[in-house]
């Protein structure tokens, strides 16, 4: 049984189904870079999986992939697949065999972590030339009309429903710990093609965004509808949006490996 330690504050349990629904899915090209990193391809970890996309991905390259998330709602919404094997549990403390897995992946969350508890438990797991990639996204980018709504609605409507941990993403993950040695990665974006049905239906996604509803008891979404509606012209019409991705990956430092996996 896991025992959880650290305090976890979930913040996407009451959007789960929405947020399979609505969220951008990661480029493909993503995991196969990834997957160039590792010499074996035997187990992956996707931590803090939510609706289970990266694993699905990471499936197509690696025999195993135990995916976990806090939330068992996220858990319970999440794409199934034969090679993916889900658990809820939280970052910092799973079942996970010792020097067992080759990468271990965090998409969109590493932020929120605990982040010294997560990174002994990486320590753990990983063999000793395993390889961490953690990875997130900020505002989407549509179209210079758009693209003001959506940061007007981030970062003044919102503003005081985002926790501190989104800076970390508003920095683009500088000032986040990451204790490896750093990979110079390529640049990814992700890219969708949507209406704008699709597009505020992601908005409503947003951890800012439920907890606005919760206080206010109406969607702060439905309330930029008519200036949204004006810059999209015709809501049925397709646009094509990017995200660009934030990336860090690395390897274990020989200080942080278990002492068994350490050069004699």
């Amino acid at each position: 049984m896991i025992k959880d330690n650290h305090a976890y504050k979930d913040r996407f349990s009451v959007q789960a189904a929405e947020y399979r629904r609505f969220r951008p899915t990661y480029p493909l090209e993503l995991f196969g870079y990834l997957s160039s990193l590792t010499r074996e391809h035997t187990a992956a970890w996707d931590c803090a999986t939510g609706n289970g996309q990266s694993a699905v991905a990471l499936a197509s390259h690696y025999s195993k992939v135990i995916a976990t998330d806090a939330s068992s709602s996220q858990i319970q919404q999440a794409i199934r697949h034969e090679n993916v094997d889900y658990h809820t549990a939280p970052a910092h403390n799973n079942d996970i065999d010792d020097s067992s897995i080759d990468l271990v992946t965090v998409a969109q969350a590493v932020h929120w972590f605990s982040h010294r508890q997560f990174y002994d438990e990486v320590s753990r797991v990983l063999k000793p030339d395993g390889v961490i990639a953690v990875w997130a996204y900020h505002l989407p980018l549509v179209n210079p009309e758009t693209d003001k709504l959506v940061e007007c609605l981030y970062a003044t409507v919102l503003r005081p429903f985002w926790e501190d941990e989104i800076r970390h993403i508003e920095t683009g993950y500088r000032d986040l710990p990451f204790p490896f040695i750093k990979l110079q990665t390529p640049q990814f974006s992700m890219k969708a093609n949507w209406n704008l049905r699709e597009f505020t239906g992601y908005l409503e996604t947003w951890s800012a965004t439920a907890a606005y509803r919760q206080k206010n008891g109406r969607s702060p979404v439905e309330e930029m509808m008519q200036p949204l509606q004006k810059a999209w012209e015709n809501p049925e019409s397709k646009k094509s949006l990017s995200w660009p991705l934030i990336l860090m990956a690395g390897r274990l430092k020989e200080e942080n490996m278990p002492s068994s996996s350490r050069k004699k």
